[in-house]
């Protein structure tokens, strides 16, 4: 059965559109959220309704391409091992993982007895086929780079799976963890899309591209049976529609949804519904072009830096939801994060621009709808730049052009990630020479020469400290400022119980719906 809403109810909502937008904002004080999610136990038998934004009629759920569909493909594969809030690998399908002296050869163990949603028996096959997938051109995976080090996959036995690689790479593990890398069966990539099977604590019931869709709880899940019988997805590109199917009832939770402030406030204040915090998950960037005429300079960027406070962009921007980030692109939460706060001084800032002949510059900073926390950000940077004689000229550009006109482009704008990447991958794809998604185009040949001895270091404690070194590096000379990470805003029923995320990928064993 495929779930379904009425149209006429979700676009008429709750939330009267922009009028409600804009009352909320007018004199709002400052916003109050809980810190976490209401927990408890929860109720057995109970479906829980689910809104995510339309993605393209092509997505489907094969995880080695899949680009959003996060939701179904937490619920329906295990991959060999994730990651934990700290930062560290944790075992998944693998139980435990070694490697030879110099981490060129990666041995991982199975769980014993874990089988499919067709039945069929995980084995080291399955393993080896899946990344064999990955990396097969035709695939087109975005993890396919990160894993090219990958020389060969051998199914060793039943249960042992072992990764030849051509370099070093003492945090190999961790590039498994990426959503990319969910186990699929043997032989299943020309049916996988359509069929979702997986190993997951949910089964797929229903999926429609661009559409509504549902699973079913796995009652042989190797980790215990989900609190919840059922899940229902439901499609609704428009934000202000998903918060009126929200506000009206007819859905349980939003995902994918990072809520602006004023219609946080309005979630948290209606009748039945509440705000929860998922501390620091998005992390908004400053991208200033390295290669563009303005920001080729290291003195400039340098100026740049020292010309605002991290801070007060949380407090104005944010209104308190997030961390101050200081330009460290790694966040507080991760093990490997360095903590430190690089020098605010507004009036050095002013001194160096009248060095190289910068004062009174001048330039557009790019912004757009396109996440909710842009403009404020963009319009909270130029207000602090100020203060050192830099005049940024804020220009919003259509959501639909954004990345593909402005992101790479031009020399300044306001850009975001998700948080919960692995220390070396974060670095190694947003900030290595030549990356594809270096979007500031910076270059520096003693950060690359840094992550690749960290890589082929096997002690955890000097390997940490090259990754903390390679971080001073981004404060010091990086293109890429980090203003704050940004706690999302995730609209949910009083209801909702347990609800936990990291990554967009929920706790879905302990997710539910409060007892009556």
């Amino acid at each position: 059965m495929t779930p379904s809403i009425d149209r006429r109810t979700l676009l008429g909502g709750a939330l009267g559109g922009a009028a409600a937008f804009g009352l909320a904002a007018c004199g709002a004080p400052t916003l109050s959220v809980p810190e976490q999610a209401a927990t408890g136990t929860a109720r057995r038998g109970a479906t829980l309704r689910i809104a995510r934004p339309a993605a393209s009629a092509a997505e489907m759920l094969d995880p080695a391409s899949s680009l959003s569909a996060y939701e179904y493909l937490g619920a329906l594969y295990n991959r060999l091992v994730r990651l934990n809030r700290e930062g560290e690998t944790v075992p998944d399908l693998a139980t435990d993982w070694s490697s030879n002296a110099d981490a060129t050869v990666w041995d991982f163990r199975l769980r014993s007895g874990v089988r499919f949603h067709d039945g069929k028996r995980l084995t080291a096959r399955d393993v080896r086929y899946t990344f064999e997938h990955i990396l097969d051109p035709d695939t087109a995976s975005p993890q396919a780079g990160a894993l090219s080090i990958v020389a060969g996959i051998d199914a060793v036995d039943e249960t042992s799976v072992r990764f030849r690689l051509t370099t070093p790479n003492a945090e190999f593990p961790s590039l498994l963890t990426a959503y990319q890398c969910y186990v699929i069966p043997e032989d299943s990539a020309d049916t996988i899309g359509h069929t979702g099977i997986g190993t997951g604590p949910f089964i797929l019931e229903s999926y429609t591209p661009a559409g509504a869709g549902a699973v079913r709880a796995n009652d042989d899940y190797f980790d215990g049976r989900a609190t919840l019988d059922r899940i229902e997805f439901y499609s609704i590109q428009d934000t202000s529609a998903r918060v009126n199917a929200l506000l009206s009832r007819q859905v349980d939770l939003l995902s994918q949804t990072n809520l602006d402030n004023p219609t946080a406030r309005v979630v948290a204040n209606s009748a039945g519904t509440t705000v929860a915090r998922v501390t620091n998950a998005q992390w908004y960037t400053i991208p200033m072009l390295a290669t563009s005429e303005e920001f080729a300079d290291p003195r400039m960027r340098q100026a740049m830096k020292l010309a605002y406070d991290p801070p007060a962009i949380v407090s104005t921007a944010l209104q308190g939801t997030g961390t101050a980030g200081w330009d460290n692109p790694v966040p507080p939460e991760l093990a490997a994060h360095l903590d430190v706060q690089r020098e605010y001084d507004p009036e050095k800032a002013r001194s160096i621009l009248k060095q190289i002949g910068r004062e009174g510059f001048s330039t557009r900073i790019y912004t757009s709808a396109y996440e909710p926390n842009f403009t404020a950000i963009a319009v909270a940077f130029a207000d602090q730049v100020k203060q050192a004689g830099i005049d940024l000229r804020i220009t919003n550009v259509a959501a639909d052009s954004y990345y593909t006109q402005v992101w790479m482009s031009e020399p300044l704008m306001v850009s975001y990630w998700f948080t919960g990447q692995p220390v070396d991958q974060l670095l190694n794809q947003i900030f290595r020479t030549g990356s594809s998604y270096n979007e500031s185009a910076w270059s520096n040949p003693q950060f690359d020469q840094l992550l690749d001895a960290a890589r082929a270091d096997t002690n955890d404690i000097t390997r940490r400290q090259k990754y903390q070194d390679a971080q001073q590096l981004v404060i010091d000379d990086g293109a890429d400022l980090t203003p704050v990470f940004g706690d999302r805003l995730v609209g949910l029923s009083e209801d909702v119980v347990n609800y936990d995320e990291y990554g967009f990928e929920f706790d879905y064993l302990a997710l539910g719906l409060k007892e009556d």
